[in-house]
């Protein structure tokens, strides 16, 4: 099967972007797209039909290329970028064609029995470098098939941020009075080296109008890319910028750039323009540079992916017919936390889905009960027990276990009452 590289991915996964962006709201949060696109993905070849066409509407991409793209991500994960997948099933509810279809799993995604909370809590918590220490989705008694994948990051600046006073952040932002201090991009040194880790600029967008556009980067290659527009442009607009920014830097392929000599100096609600003399070494004898100021910030984000559009209603449904289930109930979020400081970058996503089978749905069964009748003269025998016995086998156990304490006969049976009186 054919994989899609990031380049074909781009702008698919940009348009599931802002979905999944538009759905979480406009209060700060962190959230990993890709970590539910993989999800789908690796569910794609449970669906057929009209549910397997709409969700490659979702993906972006055939489901076969899905499929492969997501097995490829997690047998060859970036050195930075901890990568992970499972799905487990309760005893009982495998099929064949469930079983087909876990076979087709990629071999580096765990499967196997679902056992209990713990075991999804120590799922997250390992393949969240520890980030995450619950899994998303609770584990409840109808729960028949758990799927999930985690990601997970935690790097270093190739060099660290400076620290500047938060006034720097320009008299009309509202920060300024919220915090002390922000980040400043270090300077580029007195050997004029252009590649410091950091690299800024305002860039000219058809959707956002001229943006800042700062990227930093960390010890072996993940670049993170800040975009900033001005106030009233709507966010999902913004973010559809950044994802077309960040990539396109990430390629090395740099987007059109506003010369600062066709710009108005002063301050603006993006950047503050001067001009001086000092000696450069352009031709022409103008020279451009741009610093940055942005604020340290962190997230702790636990997003519902129950909304349309997003594809895991489908999913749902493909695994479903899988489990010889009628209908279909499910859960699907994702937990992402992520912290962006003065020395690095840290963030982690587990994203997961639970197949459950409510109690209405469950298939018919056979059920014999027998009512016992105790209508007549019988035995009773009180035997005292060590509650401890089985942990001890043998090795000082209580003289007490096993002892028959008391024992009747009734042969006379007294009235029941609600309230039986004390002795």
């Amino acid at each position: 099967m054919t994989t899609a590289t990031a380049a074909d991915l781009a702008a698919p996964l940009a348009a599931y972007a802002r979905r999944f962006h538009a759905a979480a709201g406009d209060d700060q949060h962190a959230a990993s797209p890709l970590g539910a696109w993989l999800l789908l993905a690796l569910c794609g070849p449970a669906c057929g039909g009209d549910a397997r066409s709409e969700l490659a509407r979702v993906l972006g991409c055939e489901i076969e290329t899905a499929a492969a793209t997501a097995a490829a991500l997690l047998a060859q994960p970036h050195p930075l970028v901890a990568a992970a997948a499972g799905a487990w099933h309760q005893e009982g509810a495998m099929t064949d064609a469930l079983a087909s279809w876990q076979a087709g799993l990629p071999p580096a995604m765990q499967t196997g029995p679902l056992r209990d909370q713990a075991q999804l809590d120590d799922w997250a918590t390992q393949h969240s470098l520890g980030m995450i220490r619950r899994f998303p989705v609770k584990l409840t008694p109808d729960t028949v098939l758990m799927l999930a994948t985690a990601l997970a990051t935690r790097v270093s600046w190739l060099r660290p941020f400076d620290l500047a006073p938060s006034s720097a952040l320009g008299p009309d932002s509202p920060w300024a009075a919220r915090v002390r201090q922000v980040l400043r991009t270090p300077p580029r040194g007195d050997s004029g080296h252009r590649d410091s880790g950091h690299r800024q600029f305002i860039a000219a967008t058809q959707l956002a109008g001229d943006v800042a556009v700062h990227t930093a980067r960390a010890a072996g290659g993940l670049l993170v890319t800040s975009v900033a527009a001005a106030p009233g442009v709507p966010a999902g607009e913004v973010l559809a910028v950044g994802y077309e920014i960040a990539t396109a830097v990430a390629a090395g392929r740099l987007p059109p750039q506003r010369s600062l000599f066709d710009l108005e100096l002063g301050a603006g609600p993006l950047w503050l323009l001067t001009e001086r003399a000092a000696k450069v070494t352009a031709a022409g004898g103008r020279e451009e540079r741009c610093t940055a100021v942005l604020p340290a910030w962190s997230a702790d984000s636990l997003h519902d992916l129950k909304r349309p559009g997003l594809g895991f209603d489908i999913a749902a449904g493909g695994l479903a017919e899988l489990l010889g289930m009628p209908a279909r109930n499910y859960q699907a979020r994702q937990a992402c936390v992520a912290r962006y400081s003065r020395t690095g970058f840290e963030a982690a996503a587990v994203t997961a889905m639970a197949v459950t089978l409510s109690t209405r749905l469950r298939p018919p069964g056979v059920l014999r009960t027998a009512e016992l009748r105790f209508g007549h003269p019988f035995a009773v025998v009180a035997v005292a027990a060590d509650e401890n016995q089985g942990h001890k086998r043998g090795t000082g156990a209580s003289p007490w276990h096993g002892m028959p304490v008391f024992s009747a006969w009734v042969t006379r049976p007294e009235e029941a009452v609600e309230h039986p009186p004390s002795r």
